[in-house]
């Protein structure tokens, strides 16, 4: 007979090894080693905890020091959403630069690529890619994220990712399941609706999903969204309907599920972290993500308590909590069989990024443009980020062009006056306007019909969803804000 001890032993390593926590720092805290040595079987990076790919490998090193099969796993998406160039814009366009180039061989090399750069920095587990269609051009949080508002399209290249990233050993997250591409609302802030029919939900929204299960995707990652056609009730992270009878189920699935960030207000706004865990897990996640907020071991001490205490007082049945643990552990295995040996696969395209980042942009130009030769004044017109793309990361053009024409300059508006404001720091200069989804914004659209009134070769250079009409003496839509991209479009602007 198993002792209360050993059971109780064995009950709370299965709540640590689901949980996939952050911490705070560049090198492991002492609370995160002794918690890896306890259970626990995943550990997430942010931005944060990255100040170079070096620094990142000595990190995994002192994880996996500790615990050899623990899963690294990291938020890095290319494009407006990285971690491990946090500080100084990705070197890879996003997904909406690939869907616009629509080469899926392309998509294939670029997560090839980023794979092999995670791999050689130790990280075997990326939440990535974005499967959601973008049909919701209002979209305040996919956006860019998306391959673009076509099912096929971004089915087609969600599938690619998935292959390229996992050849390099690193285990994909197609995310965020069933879809949250037609939401209005930002998850990280409220419960957003998807007010469709299930016949919509299925020809548009799951298709991308079927197509990366067909590819293999390790995990899936839930979105913190209600869809009533599917459960009328809970969101799909906590939804039974939509984990275990619909991606389990219908669609076939059978690798590890993963949450979205528990403590986004979605989940901690309306349940609280520790119910929407054990509620969660009940519905068939597998891993609870934490620690894009909330980072520290009480949060790990809080939601472990809370899954150990719902399985004690007959809420969450022991076998679902054994099956999730048991689903971490195997991807962990996979992940180490498919480890390259020298931490990195021997081929390497350090230019695929930039290569495709030239290739995804639209030039539109007037037909009197005269071309840039001097050091212009670069005015971003800069809207509040999202949590997801967050605010660390630097974007636009001014860097890239101060290196073409020295003696550029620069400065950021926002709000009612920022077109007077930019025409006033410009001074004599000609005037290249950065802006991120015009069409979203109408104090951007209108400070651009000032700069234009004034100053009708301004050239323009849109770095989010092209939805606007192009307008300016030059008008560069690069479909994203990666380091790269800017490095395209100050090309494009130079003529070089």
């Amino acid at each position: 007979m198993t002792t209360l001890a050993r059971a109780t032993d064995t009950l709370t390593r299965d709540a640590l090894t689901v949980l996939q926590p952050g911490f705070a720092g560049t090198t492991a805290p002492d609370w995160l080693l002794r918690r890896l040595g306890e259970g626990l079987a995943s550990v997430a990076l942010f931005g944060r905890n990255v100040t170079s790919p070096e620094q990142v490998a000595a990190l995994t090193a002192q994880l996996r020091a500790e615990r050899e099969d623990v899963l690294v796993a990291i938020d890095e998406e290319g494009g407006d959403v990285t971690r491990l160039e946090v500080r100084t814009g990705s070197s890879f366009p996003g997904n909406h630069a690939l869907g616009a180039v629509d080469d899926v061989g392309l998509t294939r090399a670029v997560a090839a690529e980023l794979g092999r750069r995670l791999a050689a920095a130790g990280v075997d587990f990326n939440w990535a890619p974005s499967a959601d269609v973008n049909s919701n051009p209002d979209n305040p949080v996919i956006g860019v994220r998306s391959f673009g508002a076509d099912t096929d399209l971004v089915a087609r290249h969600t599938a690619a990712y998935v292959t390229g990233m996992q050849s390099a050993g690193v285990a994909t997250c197609t995310k965020h399941f069933p879809g949250h591409g037609d939401t209005g609302v930002d998850s990280h802030h409220a419960v957003p609706h998807i007010d469709v029919d299930a016949d919509v939900l299925a020809e548009r929204d799951l298709v991308p999903f079927r197509a990366a299960i067909a590819a293999g995707t390790r995990a899936v990652m839930s979105a913190h969204i209600l869809v009533p056609a599917l459960d009328p009730d809970r969101p799909a992270t906590l939804s039974r309907r939509i984990l275990t009878d619909l991606l389990r189920g219908e669609l076939g699935y059978d690798g590890l599920i993963v949450t979205d960030g528990i403590e986004m207000q979605a989940i901690a706004g309306t349940y609280g972290i520790e119910r929407g865990t054990v509620l969660a897990v009940a519905a068939g996640a597998d891993a609870i993500c934490v620690g894009g907020g909330l980072h520290d071991e009480g949060t790990v001490r809080r939601l472990s308590d809370a899954l150990v205490e719902a399985v004690r007082a007959g809420e969450l049945p022991e076998e679902r909590l054994a099956d999730a643990a048991e689903r971490v552990r195997a991807l962990a295995r996979w992940t180490a069989a498919n480890r390259p040996a020298d931490g990195a696969p021997d081929t390497a395209d350090g230019d695929v990024g930039l290569r495709a980042a030239r290739r995804a942009l639209r030039v539109t130009a007037a037909e009197d443009v005269a071309p840039l030769t001097e050091p212009p004044y670069v005015a971003a017109l800069t809207p509040v980020a999202n949590i997801a793309v967050g605010n660390e990361t630097p974007w636009g053009v001014a860097a890239e062009l101060g290196r073409l024409l020295p003696g550029t300059e620069t400065g950021s508006f926002h709000g009612a006056d920022a077109g007077s404001e930019a025409l006033a720091a410009a001074g004599s200069r000609r005037i290249v306007a950065v802006v991120r989804d015009e069409h979203r914004h109408p104090w951007m659209a209108a400070a651009l019909d000032v700069l234009l009134a004034a100053r009708p070769d301004t050239m323009v250079v849109e770095m989010g969803v092209p939805r606007a009409r192009p307008r300016g003496g030059l008008h560069v839509a690069t479909h994203g804000a990666a380091r790269v991209c800017g490095r395209a479009a100050a090309e494009a602007i130079a003529g070089v």
